[in-house]
């Protein structure tokens, strides 16, 4: 009996549209109280990053340089928006808090950001990486909400990318 390997671009074509599904079904929550709301967004957040930690983790492994790794890690979280009001997003950072890609702030990628602190003087970043090294979590901050002025509160959730020195975020803004 011959076995078939499933290409990596069937992997990913199958990962996208799981992940289309999942977006579509996110944005039907008109029944629900906030808490419900909450929780299921928490779960979103969780269920995206650790789908895109594995599937960046898997597609940079023979990828040689830090500058292929990055300019693909830019390409695959750019288009990439959920929640009714487009709210979620990914970051990538190193774990010494290099802004690695940013969907939403261009102008932070490539950036140190181990000294930037919210309006409420947390170190955002750096408490960020800090539980992605302790294999992920969440961590509430405050954050530019995309199409809103000033920062708002947000719960964000990281996990780390196998096979890189980099962590994944996304999370849900709670005002």
């Amino acid at each position: 009996m011959k076995k078939y390997a499933v290409s990596t671009n069937f992997k990913f074509v199958f990962f996208f549209i799981f992940i289309g599904v999942l977006i579509h079904s996110c944005n039907k929550n008109d029944d629900l109280s906030n808490d419900e709301i909450l929780a299921w967004n928490k779960q979103v957040a969780v269920a995206y990053v650790h789908s895109y930690a594995v599937s960046i983790g898997e597609a940079v492994l023979d990828m040689k340089d830090d500058n292929t790794k990055i300019n693909y890690i830019r390409r695959a979280i750019d288009p990439i928006s959920f929640y009714s009001d487009s709210s979620g997003y990914f970051y990538v950072y190193d774990y010494d808090c290099i802004s690695i890609a940013h969907a939403r702030q261009k102008d932070l990628q490539g950036k140190n950001l181990y000294d930037y602190t919210d309006t409420h003087g947390k170190f955002v970043i750096r408490e960020l990486s800090a539980m992605a090294k302790k294999g992920g979590g969440y961590v509430e901050f405050y954050w530019i909400k995309p199409g809103d002025t000033g920062e708002k509160k947000k719960l964000g959730y990281v996990e780390p990318i196998p096979n890189t020195r980099y962590f994944i975020g996304s999370g849900v803004y709670l005002e």
